[in-house]
């Protein structure tokens, strides 16, 4: 099959590579407005000079050149990108969120359904072999019912100051609230493992750190100018320049030498003061979902951890399912009957696999490539647009849940969807 690489950053090229190496497909045309990110991605996968693009409007101009596109481009830019392509016949592979405004992502999905095209939408986590694990001991009723679930996204301090106070996804007028970039991922494991639509949400949460009133005294506005770096563990080069070549420091600059890396902290927006930026996403939320078929659920995100993982809990009726996608194992422990005894508990071993979500963005890729080649078939992949919308419609919930101080009915969402943007 021919494919068109439409957003040549981190996650784009992931998908293009899979497809590449694993599955022998053409990368036929990229498109992206960097330079530097054009010429790696055409070289790499040996794309010629009339297949390279600065530009979607030229790209689109050329007709249906390939039998599909990954778009993995800014969030914002994703509606306009994907009617087009639909338009054209496209199948497309689109990272998430589909839109940050959730009549798009119905209009998307929409379209996608009359022109008959398939679109998988990238929650990986569907594929991980942690989540899928989990789903499997659920299903299998060994446990009785599902009645509650803590779940965790620990996003990792210098995850959040990377992407969301210094990053592409730090201001939510530029990109998307963070539940809605980082976790609709979380409320679509949610729905998948509770196999039910929401019934109501509520959230609360705020910018808490990240911002000038926690700023060490004396700071610069960057870091290479900062007197304070010595004691400051967001300083850049601390955070950059001991994983040369590896993410998030392969964001900066292609040129991940000591000088290239210094060169982008000095003349880029990751050499700024973490504390100084014009980032707007709170770094702290708490999401409670009460599940139409009356599970409950909460569900936290922080970027004040650590280390970036999930954590997750899942009581039934009998039994109760816990783990940390960090680890290589779930355990499932049987109640007891009393303090003395400790209960009936296995651990079921993790095979992780290889690569980004322990092998989830590979599992993804390949099963985008089966339901193309399947598409006749009416074989729906386990991430399709169908399945995909309503966890962003749990995480708009949300984060007007966290502005407004209401709880949020989903049916009355789903009925009453503002047209203006959101």
């Amino acid at each position: 099959m021919k494919l068109a690489l439409i957003g040549a950053g981190q996650r784009g090229m992931i998908y293009a590579r899979y497809a590449f190496e694993k599955a022998g497909d053409e990368i036929v045309a990229v498109v992206d407005i960097s330079e530097e990110k054009r010429q790696v991605a055409a070289e790499e996968f040996h794309i010629p000079k009339e297949g390279v693009f600065s530009d979607t409007k030229d790209f689109f101009k050329q007709g249906k050149i390939a039998d599909a596109v990954i778009l993995a481009t800014m969030d914002r830019d994703h509606y306009v990108q994907a009617m087009e392509a639909i338009d054209l016949g496209y199948d497309i592979l689109l990272e998430k969120p589909i839109s940050p405004n959730v009549r798009e992502c119905l209009e998307i999905r929409d379209k996608a359904r009359e022109k008959g095209v398939v679109i998988v939408v990238c929650h990986v986590l569907r594929y991980t072999r942690f989540f899928s694990a989990i789903k499997q001991v659920i299903d299998s009723g060994e446990l009785g019912k599902v009645i509650t679930i803590q779940h965790a996204e620990n996003v990792g301090n210098f995850h959040m100051a990377h992407s969301f106070v210094r990053g592409n996804w730090r201001n939510s007028d530029l990109s998307s609230p963070i539940i809605m970039q980082k976790s609709c991922h979380d409320m679509d494991i949610l729905l998948w493992l509770v196999g039910s639509n929401a019934r109501k949400i509520s959230s609360f949460g705020n910018l808490s750190y990240f911002k000038a009133e926690n700023a060490p005294e004396g700071a610069a506005d960057r870091c290479l100018d900062c007197p304070c770096a010595d004691k400051c563990r967001f300083d850049g080069k601390k955070a950059y320049l001991p994983i040369r070549g590896e993410w998030p420091a392969t964001v900066l600059t292609e040129d991940q030498s000591e000088e290239g890396i210094l060169k982008a902290l000095r003349e880029g927006p990751y050499g700024r003061c973490v504390f100084k930026c014009d980032n707007n996403v709170c770094d702290n939320q708490v999401t409670d979902i009460e599940f139409e078929n009356g599970v409950t659920a909460t569900f936290h995100l922080s970027g004040l951890t650590n280390k970036m993982h999930r954590t997750i809990k899942v009581m039934c009726e009998n039994g109760d399912i816990t783990g940390d996608d960090a680890q290589d194992y779930i355990t499932v422990t049987k109640y007891s009957a009393n303090a003395l005894y400790e209960g009936e508990t296995r651990t079921i071993p993790i095979n992780n696999e290889e690569g980004f979500h322990g092998g989830g963005d590979y599992r993804l890729t390949m099963d985008f490539l089966e339901a193309m080649e399947h598409k006749d078939e009416a074989k729906e992949s386990r991430s399709s647009i169908e399945r995909s919308v309503e966890s962003h419609l749990m995480a708009y919930a949300a984060e007007q849940s966290r502005v407004t101080g209401e709880v949020f009915y989903m049916d009355k969402l789903r009925n009453g969807i503002p047209k203006e943007n959101n």
